[in-house]
């Protein structure tokens, strides 16, 4: 262990419990026991069964008639939108011809995949070391192992699944199970780097149980599941896998929850082994309870990353209706929470239904049905609306594969829902001012003045308080960053989480909160509402709100933001102050959305962008008591960049303004956006 380690060791055990250390110790005593129980690649399936610690004959030895819970009916897939229909068919046609779209890279290795190859880094992870040998955070033993597991989800195999239930071609089918075979047998129990990480077997279950439910019109369906030894060894692994080793302390997060609702998932469809019971029991237990651990009562998941608030709420829900159809419910509560969730979504999103962009996001999905065009968000909200009885406020949206197939298990519910769409989540901090459909052209504006992230280490929180978003017709005009990495560019994942990268303020070159790693949080800082102002339509009209992230500087400075939409005159107003006693040099970042085009003339900013064909503006009026500067894509050091979805990231335009706060008590800067305000083409170069 190299220095660098050690310290990262004892800044995570110093956000841990007694009890969690305690846990902990105990979870590294069964790991070393278990590395007797390693099943090395190059043994043949025959070979797997005497290694067996615990009996005679093995624990995943079925008789051939083994049931398994199967789509309701085929009108569920003749439900399906025929667009939908067209767009899967295209996806898994670009499968079978070898290539498979992952994290911003293109696997063209698709017709017979090597699921340890890193196509970032051309390194190629362990296969054959004992997996809890392996250390997936150190780029030079895994290569970017995001990228090694995310194929290992098996989501392009579900995509091939599909296409062959909507489309009887049995090429699908034949290539889908090519790949189980191949994964199945090079990658026994406990052996190599996809053994490592509990999120990823309990999302590989998932995807397992709707391969087979999609391929059961298939004649060979059985014989790829049931009768195969390979295939019944790995299910009974993962599931034994996850019975034993779950995520817990700091550390349970959205990982709890696709632990949970892996093993539900399969203990439910793949209810083929003595223990399928108590799995079954013990992961409904679990879900349940982290589920309402994980959400604050409003809905609104607490990792502080909206991204995980999606992805946490497929999982969620793949789980419930699974046990709906296999005729063991969730609880009422948990389907209460659910609609809930939902609500957030759908109140929270701008015109061309975008969710916030807050926090870490990885692109995470629980179940992939649909072609890699459809929308994250509108496909979510198809789901919700099939099983719930929703508001009028709600967004309208076209069904999809997903929300077709998913509906057809489960009976539709009521809910109890808002009146009317919420703008303002106070558990959450999260706050929404817009413009009204009939005022137009949209503006949204995000405003945050919400925790700094969930549990002690807060793994996927930025150092963004009071930043704020803003939109116009769901194009990004002030934007958030985004996340790009998470392992092996440690550069870019400090600028991402930075509070540069974002629109608020940085005081004394410092971030708000103190980060001890790639996904640790030593010190949080805390935001608190001040006040909120509606109209007289309830409209909520401007946020106001400060947080105590410069405090602990010398002398102590806080930070207090106020928000302005002024609907009528179509302009947000933005006032920062900066109170202390102390001359701490600071500076105000705004990052633009890759579509604007930025012309500096001395303190206004001309903002351009292309809407639907048409020419669309606004002019930016900045602080004069601030020295600006404008830059995109810099690198030395990283300012100016955004990213779209993780592994992806463009430059774009960031200005900067640098200041001195005064020793007399208060500064106060002021910032307009005004829209619809011809930039002057005389002025702006």
């Amino acid at each position: 262990m190299n220095s660098v380690d050690l310290e990262w060791r004892i800044r995570r055990l110093s956000k841990m419990s007694a009890s969690e250390v305690k846990w902990r110790l105990s979870d590294q005593v069964r790991r070393r026991r278990w590395a007797s129980r390693q099943i090395a690649p190059e043994l043949s399936p025959l070979s797997w069964a005497p290694l067996s610690a615990r009996r005679s004959t093995p624990p995943w030895d079925l008789a051939p008639d083994v049931t398994f819970h199967a789509l309701p009916t085929r009108d569920a897939l003749v439900a399906v939108p025929l667009e939908a229909r067209r767009e899967l068919i295209a996806a898994a046609d670009e499968i079978m011809d070898g290539r498979w779209h992952l994290l911003g890279t293109v696997r063209r290795d698709m017709q017979d995949p090597d699921w340890f190859f890193d196509p970032v880094t051309g390194r190629r992870a362990p296969q054959l070391e004992y997996c809890f040998k392996v250390n997936h955070r150190a780029e030079d033993v895994t290569g970017n192992v995001k990228q090694i597991w995310e194929l290992s989800r098996m989501h392009h195999v579900t995509v091939l699944a599909a296409a062959f239930a909507l489309s009887r071609d049995e090429r699908y089918a034949d290539r889908a199970a090519l790949h189980l075979r191949s994964w199945w047998r090079q990658n026994p129990f406990l052996s190599g780097v996809h053994w490592t990480s509990g999120i990823e077997t309990g999302l590989r279950l998932i995807a397992w149980v709707w391969t087979r439910r999609l391929l059961s019109g298939w004649d060979k369906a059985a014989q790829l599941f049931e009768c195969d030894e390979a295939a019944r060894a790995q299910v009974w692994w993962h599931q034994e896998y996850l019975a034993n080793f779950r995520s817990r302390g700091s550390s349970a997060n959205n990982h709890v929850i696709a632990e949970a609702a892996g093993l539900l998932v399969a203990a439910l469809s793949f209810d083929w082994f003595a223990e399928s019971a108590r799995w079954r029991d013990e992961a409904a237990q679990v879900l349940e309870e982290e589920l309402r651990r994980n959400t604050f009562a409003s809905g609104v998941n607490r990792e502080m990353a909206f991204e995980y608030h999606g992805f946490v709420l497929e999982l969620a829900v793949v789980a419930a209706v699974e046990a709906e159809w296999a005729g063991r419910p969730l609880s009422d509560e948990l389907w209460a929470l659910l609609a809930r969730m939902f609500d957030v979504v759908a109140a929270t999103v701008d015109v061309k239904l975008r969710a916030p962009r807050y926090g870490d996001g990885d692109d995470g999905r629980a179940l992939v049905l649909d072609g890699p065009t459809a929308e994250r968000w509108p496909g979510l909200l198809a789901i919700g609306e099939s099983l719930f009885e929703t508001p009028q406020w709600w967004p309208a949206v076209e069904p999809t594969v997903a929300s077709s197939l998913v509906a057809s298990m489960a009976g539709r519910r009521a809910a109890v829902h808002p009146d009317r769409r919420p703008s303002h989540y106070a558990d959450a901090g999260l706050t929404v001012l817009r413009s009204p459909p009939s005022d137009g052209d949209e503006i949204w504006c995000r405003c945050d003045a919400g925790p700094h992230g969930y549990l002690s280490i807060a793994a996927h929180g930025h150092a963004d308080a009071l930043a704020v978003e803003v939109r116009h017709n769901g194009t990004d005009v002030l934007a958030d960053p985004g996340t790009y990495c998470y392992h092996g560019e440690p550069g870019w994942r400090t600028y991402f989480r930075s509070t540069l990268a974002h629109n608020t303020v940085e005081v004394a070159g410092s971030d708000q909160s103190d980060s001890g790693g790639p996904f640790l949080w030593t010190r949080h800082a805390r935001s608190t509402l001040i006040g909120l102002e509606s109209d007289a339509d309830g409209e909520l009209t401007s946020w106001s709100a400060e947080h105590d992230g410069y405090l602990a500087l010398t002398p102590p400075l806080r930070h207090r933001r106020s928000v302005r939409l002024v609907r009528r005159l179509r302009r947000l107003e933005i006032v920062d102050d900066l109170e202390t006693t102390g001359g701490h040099p600071f500076r105000l970042a705004f990052l633009l959305g890759p579509a604007v085009d930025a012309r500096m003339a001395g303190h206004e900013v001309g903002l351009t962008w292309t809407e639907g064909g048409s020419e669309k503006c606004a002019t930016l009026s900045l602080p004069e008591v601030l020295t600006w500067t404008l830059a995109r894509g810099a690198t030395d050091p990283h300012l100016g960049w955004y990213s779209a979805r993780f592994g992806e990231k463009q430059p774009t335009w960031a200005l900067v303004g640098e200041g001195l706060c005064s020793q007399t008590g208060l500064d106060t800067v002021t910032t307009v956006l005004q829209f619809g305000s011809q930039p002057h083409r005389g002025l702006f170069p």
